[in-house]
């Protein structure tokens, strides 16, 4: 293990934006990571994973560690299910096809999401009517302060839309290494309710899906409203879905009726980002180098040059406008840096 300073990360953040470490180590076993913490205790950290969920608006003044554990296993089965274990490291996409690839039920929703396993538990990612927790059994994490292991439970997650234990009440404090889902083997439950996927599918003539057939129908989705971040900067969706109350959603509806949303519980809708964003103008809108991709009003793309905080900026200009066009606060769901 070599720990290099003053080193670039624009290759290692889907964004593109040049920012500088401080110092840069990557490792690649559990043991190298127990030896990098151990022998620099004092010193500020800051863990990497596949870059996939952050804007960086400025240089880190601190030791970057880039976990990069790979491997992965089926370590328990029984007629119906199978628990998978895959290292923090393991490119999420991948990992996903690799279990499409066993017949592996569970996961095909969440196709072509960027980022690497280990930091999925984190934001609870989701896409298309499934999120992490619905396959989330544990994961394994590390304490940066003792270098001691602890299995989180699901429950100990406290998972919620985007959001779990580790975004909260003790976020910085751990470093997952592994996660296990548990998985179909058989009568799988494929889901088609939700987005375009049941379009897409009737699109093929598709009566009966596979689980290859949604995902497949998944990546032609994304592939259609989302940049490839290796051709266009980006880190997917940067704003959360807001959630309102009922009783406040239908004061704003009825000054603006075709405003489209989701009832998600009996108090509670969700109303689309990137309905309200494009109703606001900003969709294909380009701001120097920062903009919004033209096919996906949720998407910041890095045209290029673009420093984060300009990304960061455009954010905000959108935040603004959407809070006086609508009344409703959108959070942004990227980590900035």
């Amino acid at each position: 293990m070599e720990i290099q300073t003053n080193f670039s990360l624009k290759n290692y953040n889907t964004f593109g934006i040049e920012a500088k470490a401080k110092q840069f180590v990557a490792v690649h076993s559990i043991a190298e990571l127990k030896t990098v913490l151990e022998e620099n205790k004092s010193q500020k950290k800051f863990i990497l994973g596949g870059g996939s969920n952050m804007l960086l608006t400025q240089d880190i003044d601190a030791l970057v560690i880039h976990v990069d554990l790979k491997g992965k296993k089926i370590i328990k089965d029984d007629i119906d299910f199978v628990w998978v274990e895959s290292q923090a490291g393991e490119n999420w996409h991948e990992f996903v096809l690799w279990t499409i690839d066993q017949n592996l039920g569970g996961l095909e929703n969440m196709s072509l999401i960027p980022g690497n396993v280990g930091t999925t538990p984190v934001q609870n990612i989701g896409a298309y009517g499934t999120e992490i927790k619905d396959t989330f059994v544990s994961c394994e994490a590390m304490a940066i302060e003792n270098q001691k292991t602890k299995t989180f439970s699901k429950e100990e997650c406290h998972f919620g839309y985007r959001e779990s234990v580790f975004k909260n009440e003790v976020k910085d404090q751990y470093i997952i290494t592994s996660v296990v889902f548990k998985l179909t083997k058989r009568n799988h439950k494929i889901n088609i309710s939700y987005g375009d996927i049941a379009a897409q599918l009737s699109n093929k003539n598709i009566q009966i899906p596979t689980l290859k057939d949604v995902s497949n129908a998944v990546i032609a989705i994304r592939t259609s409203k989302l940049p490839d971040p290796k051709e266009l900067g980006n880190s997917g969706s940067f704003f959360k879905n807001p959630i309102l109350l009922k009783s406040d959603f239908e004061k704003i509806h009825q000054q603006f009726p075709e405003m489209k949303y989701y009832d998600i519980s009996p108090t509670e809708v969700k109303v689309p980002a990137g309905w309200l964003i494009e109703q606001a103008g900003f969709k294909g809108k380009r701001f120097g180098d920062a903009g919004i991709h033209k096919n996906q009003a949720l998407v910041l793309v890095n045209y290029g040059n673009a420093t984060g905080q300009e990304i960061l900026d455009v954010s905000k200009t959108i935040q603004e406008t959407i809070f006086k066009t609508f009344g409703i606060h959108i959070e942004a769901e990227v980590n900035v840096i």
